[in-house]
């Protein structure tokens, strides 16, 4: 399938997903229930979502309902603030205001007993109101920034990843504190000749952070053996099997970790690839805390059919 035929199919589906969200503001829209209607897995699609329209999936479902909400204030001054939030989707009063106000910087109910005249042109100014759709110049244009950055920064590649014995302690919970179960991890290892300028870590990613509660994200924190070793404790064993993958090898900041799975997740839609139903994951060539720059150099690996 050649370049131009995905990029119009990607389109014409995007463009279901934020007419469905637009039509349906008052309802609870869950990324699962978004991505069904426009024929996406949650994970390819809140990926595509965010390099193509350029806000999460939740971002811009949130604005369209402050800017639906600023309407009604505006021209329906017979309903109540408490009937507004409702007809927008918020679940609760409280909820509605602080993001209306951190959208306009006042109140709903200043905004609604202001001079409408101060506030539509405020609103018109701060809010992209109107329909929106997916062109083919913006999705061309966003795919391509993030091919360029990944072409810039990465050497991407589709290789089959060998086979990896594990040593493994399991996390739950925010992101961040997974470095914590590293030190674990390391302590563990260490005694047991584990840990020398050979070593590879291995963070396994059984949960998007996209779609799952950001508390109760799964990840494994791996380290790669080279021969068996007895376990205890916390640590686990288990086998990565040979895996076909994109995969992209960087040197980068924590910061970049966003942008550069994003790029490579372009790099997969551009050249026609599915994900396998196998976890993303990404493999550590080096301690940060010993780089010049405190850089990872890693491989983000994506499991593809």
């Amino acid at each position: 399938m050649n370049s131009n035929k995905i990029a119009k199919e990607n389109i014409a589906r995007l463009n279901t997903a934020i007419a469905f969200i637009e039509e349906n503001l008052s309802e609870k829209l869950s990324l699962e229930i978004i991505a069904e209607k426009a024929y996406f897995s949650p994970f390819h699609f809140h990926r595509l979502f965010k390099i193509v329209v350029g806000e999460t999936v939740h971002n811009f479902i949130n604005r369209k309902r402050i800017e639906k909400s600023a309407a009604y204030l505006l021209h329906q001054k017979e309903k109540s603030i408490t009937q507004i939030s409702e007809i927008v989707g918020f679940s609760n009063l409280s909820a509605f205001s602080k993001s209306f106000k951190k959208f306009y910087g006042v109140s709903p109910n200043k905004f609604k007993e202001e001079s409408p005249d101060k506030y539509s042109k405020i609103s018109k100014t701060k809010s992209k109101i109107g329909e929106v759709s997916v062109t083919f110049e913006q999705y061309i244009c966003n795919i391509n920034n993030a091919l360029k950055w990944l072409k810039m920064n990465a050497k991407t590649e589709v290789k089959t990843i060998a086979r990896l014995d594990l040593a493994y302690i399991s996390h739950k919970g925010r992101m961040e504190a997974i470095g914590s179960i590293y030190n674990k991890l390391v302590k563990w290892a260490t005694p047991k000749g584990l840990i020398d300028e050979q070593t590879r870590m291995v963070t396994i990613y059984h949960d998007s952070p996209k779609i799952t509660d950001p508390n109760k994200l799964r990840m494994s924190a791996c380290i790669v053996l080279n021969d068996p070793v007895e376990i205890d404790g916390e640590v686990s064993l288990r086998i990565l099997s040979p895996t076909k993958c994109i995969v992209s090898r960087l040197e980068i900041a924590p910061f970049e970790f966003q942008q550069a799975w994003e790029s490579s997740f372009a790099f997969m839609v551009e050249k026609g690839y599915k994900k396998s139903d196998s976890d993303p994951f990404e493999i550590y060539y080096n301690n940060a805390a010993e780089h010049p720059e405190n850089k990872f150099i890693v491989d983000l690996c994506i499991p593809i059919l």
